[in-house]
């Protein structure tokens, strides 16, 4: 099966550590992110991986070179520019009917395979992995009516959301709704989709996921990585 990794981000938010080092060559525990994940996308039948890179490409394609180490097939599609989530897609000619995608920089314990086998089940356009996550308000929110009338107040309540977890299955028809060349992400997308009526699933989940973007993250699934080990 086929997977396309997104690893052309240039982690400012975990500047200076990136400056040197790309995101996804940053160590959890003594393992690179992005090799935790190719591990896991072997073990679930993802064997042919397609890593989108800009930032700092050349130490990603001498440390993973064609994937042999990990038994899987590795090629690389080079951003000149930057083409957001989605937009890197357009670059590749070789995709099949169906195919995953995600970002190079999440720490799950994801079931890839039952994921891919709900997309191809549901014949979805584009699947998403979902979690839960609660957001927190600093502020007291108020519940108003008619004529500014207020009926109802919380004191700092807490919200909880279903959010993306950075991780997709695509049917190739998508392809159809990228434009060339140009910065288009994976909200550009959804939004397009939903306004032609295509069908778009989502796939909860609920256990570990963490998106490593801002240094208390990295510090997190460093610390998680110690309890969970390479099964994450």
């Amino acid at each position: 099966m086929r997977a396309v990794i997104l690893a052309g981000g240039k982690g400012t938010r975990l500047k200076p550590f990136t400056t040197s080092l790309p995101k996804p060559l940053m160590p959890i525990g003594d393992t690179p992110i992005l090799e935790i994940v190719l591990k896991q996308l072997k073990k679930y039948g993802f064997d042919d991986i397609t890593l989108a890179v800009s930032h700092l490409s050349e130490l990603i394609r001498a440390f993973f070179n064609d994937g042999s180490k990990w038994g899987v097939r590795i090629s690389y599609s080079i951003e000149d520019t930057p083409l957001g989530t989605m937009g890197p897609l357009k670059l590749l000619a070789d995709l099949p009917e169906n195919f995953l995608v995600m970002n190079g920089d999440v720490l799950t314990d994801f079931h890839f395979g039952k994921f891919y086998e709900s997309h191809l089940r549901d014949r979805a356009m584009l699947s998403v992995a979902t979690i839960q996550r609660e957001a927190p308000i600093d502020f007291g929110v108020l519940t108003m009516g008619e004529s500014q009338q207020i009926t109802g107040f919380k004191e700092k309540p807490t919200y909880t959301f279903d959010v993306s977890m950075g991780i997709y299955v695509l049917n190739r028809k998508v392809l159809k709704f990228i434009p060339d060349g140009t910065l288009f992400g994976f909200d550009h997308l959804v939004l397009a989709l939903l306004g032609s009526g295509e069908p778009v699933r989502a796939y909860p989940h609920r256990g570990f996921w963490l998106d490593i973007g801002r240094p208390e993250d990295y510090d997190k699934a460093n610390s998680d990585y110690v309890n969970y080990g390479t099964e994450v």
